[in-house]
């Protein structure tokens, strides 16, 4: 029986084991590193070490450290999560052979899913259907898919639509796949067009007795990373769904499964046939929603497996649907990129399932996935479900950073997506507009305008905010994404068809339309220093108040290439002196383990490259100058 276990992963991974761990009677042991110390897993915890290292990104793949961590704080069992060491078999070995128990699959397992060139043969050989790459591609077997041996995630994965291409992306791959997995082996296949993600959850006992526990659509997703999950899969025939239980019970069975383990499959709906894609020899990101269907607890299983118990599980109709988003600290108007910073707000209302590792206050760091939470919706139907995880969302106040929220509205709102009609190209075939409606942004600007002049002053407190002595111009405020005048007259102020009333508890503004409707409607204001977060019935809005005079010290010259997000430079494809056309690599950027190709905005000549491989840059930091050609 396990006393103290230790987690050897992060946030709301180690948050979501010591769940069920307080559940068990288990003790707990959490890891962190130094950029982790603030986050909640870390207090959770029974006992807490601190990782050393000076590379944060590095510290939770240093077994060695884990190991020691273990040892001497007295547990006597370690859960590697999912992500990190969660499918290393070396690192297994690892805490097998110091004496703990390993709560994951036998090494040998690990080991022989841990390439998916070597997986596919296995499978192959069990009558698995698998997709074949071919040997030496040609502009037939366009599209094409470059994928990471080693890992998963979207990482190491790129999209060949043009045999020109090939080189290229192979060559980032493989960077991209060294530098998350530490292997940079990668191999292609046919990319099947329109084909969903479907995967099996599949649970071995002690003596690898496999059961079969339901399946998951997460067809929803982007850079190849899912964004939205299901249980159970939409729109499956009762005999593609049986097939595919059983190719995923043949898959475990042919490795001697032990434990909690996924079966992911590509699924083309239109020939009602699938094939082999990998097997995840861990728990998976989106477990939440088979828990949510089954009743089971996936972690609880996966200590009665280490524990030695024997007996399969067996699994009825899915209880209800359940659905699950990812909600990410990223920008998707601006190609996903990840964000970075303090969480100034983070509530979700009550009626959802929330894992996440992160609360108001915490600190979204560069050195790990932008991931902050996972909302997971269960009830009767589908259409019940999607329908409270919308309201969800919608109500959700999350303040300080910009996030997928109101892409993941829109999705679960998308006719196509509640009609089932999916496939991984699903963010590529619709475009869901995510930009707030201009009139919605000028009324939060108005609010936010009349907020900033009402709040208390240090000095003539008794003077009406919005009073000036230029009564031939209309009071002006500008934020970053738009501008607003306005006038007070009397107790009111008034912009455009609106008129402004303050309300008496703080930060409430009460708009009114003079119009024959007359609607009004509340909005909230939260003010952080020049930063402005408004939510009402139609939305949230980030504003950033813009200083009447700009700091020299902030200007920057024509042409320069800003950093989009903190990173690394990983590679200078460019020096002084060199003309450019549109569209040439500059730089690659690295962020959160994914990479970012910086291009060139025109035609030009490059006359300044301030960083270098390696160096650190800030978000808005300069990384190059590409002076146009005509610019004087």
């Amino acid at each position: 029986m396990i006393r103290r276990l230790l987690v050897a992963n992060r946030a709301e991974i180690a948050s979501r084991v010591f769940r069920t761990c307080r559940d068990l009677g288990i003790g707990t042991v959490a890891v962190h590193s130094d950029a982790d110390a603030g986050l909640p897993f870390v207090r959770e915890a029974d006992v807490a070490v601190r990782l050393p290292g000076d590379a944060p990104a590095d510290t939770y793949l240093r077994g060695d450290l884990l190991v020691r961590a273990a040892l001497d704080t007295g547990a006597d069992a370690v859960h590697p999560g999912y992500g990190f060491l969660s499918e290393s078999a070396d690192f297994a070995r690892q805490v097998l052979a110091a004496g703990l128990t390993w709560v994951g699959p036998r090494p040998e397992s690990i080991e022989q899913m841990g390439s998916k060139v070597e997986a596919k043969k296995i499978m192959a050989a069990a009558g698995v259907p698998v997709l074949e790459a071919p040997a030496a591609p040609t502009a037939a077997d366009l599209p094409l898919l470059v994928k990471a041996s080693a890992g998963g995630g979207g990482r190491g994965m790129r999209i060949v639509r043009d045999l020109g291409d090939l080189d290229h992306e192979v060559a980032t791959a493989r960077a991209e796949a060294e530098s998350a997995f530490g292997d940079g082996t990668v191999f292609v296949e046919p990319y099947v067009e329109g084909g969903r993600h479907v995967e099996v959850q599949v649970w071995g006992d002690a003596e690898a007795n496999v059961s079969v526990l339901g399946d998951r659509d997460c067809s929803v997703q982007r850079r190849h990373q899912k964004v939205v999950e299901e249980a159970p899969a939409p729109g499956l025939s009762d005999e593609v769904r049986a097939a595919l239980h059983d190719s995923a019970r043949a898959a475990a069975e042919a490795i001697g499964y032990v434990g909690a383990g996924t079966v992911e499959f590509l699924y083309d709906e239109r020939r009602q046939r699938f094939w082999f894609l990998e097997m995840n020899t861990r728990l998976q990101v989106e477990h939440p929603v088979t828990e949510a269907v089954t009743g089971l607890d996936l972690v609880a299983l996966q200590v009665r497996a280490a524990e030695g118990d024997v007996g399969r599980v067996h699994v009825g109709s899915p209880d209800g649907h359940a659905v699950e988003v990812r909600l990410y600290a990223e920008d998707p108007a601006r190609d996903w990129q990840p964000q970075s910073g303090r969480l100034d707000a983070f509530e979700v209302p009550a009626g959802v399932r929330v894992d996440t590792g992160f609360e108001a206050g915490s600190v979204v760091s560069t050195h790990y996935d932008a991931m902050l939470a996972k909302l997971v919706a269960h009830a009767p139907t589908r259409d019940h479900a999607l329908r409270r995880l919308t309201g969800a969302l919608e109500r959700s106040r999350i303040h300080g950073l910009r996030t997928n929220r109101d892409l993941l509205v829109s999705v679960l709102r998308d006719d196509d997506f509640r009609a089932g009609r999916l496939g991984t190209d699903f963010l590529d075939r619709h475009d869901l507009a995510t930009d707030v409606p201009e009139e919605v942004v000028q009324q939060s600007a108005f609010a936010a305008a009349v907020h900033l002049a009402e709040r208390p002053r240090a000095v003539q407190p008794g003077i009406p905010a919005g009073w000036r002595n230029v009564r031939s111009a209309a009071q002006r405020t500008e934020f970053a994404e738009t501008t607003v005048e306005w006038d007070r007259r009397g107790a009111a102020y008034v912009s455009g068809p609106w008129t402004a009333e303050l309300s008496g508890r703080s930060g409430l503004i009460a708009l009114t339309r003079a119009d024959n409707s007359a609607v009004t409607r509340t909005f909230t204001v939260h003010a952080y220093g020049e930063r402005v977060d408004v939510e009402s019935s139609l939305g949230h809005v980030a504003l950033t108040r813009v200083p009447r005079f700009t700091d020299p010290a902030d200007r920057v010259a024509s042409g320069s290439l800003l950093a989009p997000m903190p990173g690394s430079v990983v590679s200078v494809a460019v020096e002084p002196g060199q003309t450019l056309t549109a569209g040439t690599p500059v730089l690659v950027l690295e962020a959160m383990k994914m990479q970012h190709t910086i291009r060139a905005p025109h035609d030009g000549t490059v006359t300044d490259v301030p960083v270098a491989v390696g160096t650190q840059v800030a978000a808005g930091a300069v990384l190059a100058v590409v002076q146009e050609e005509d610019t004087p």
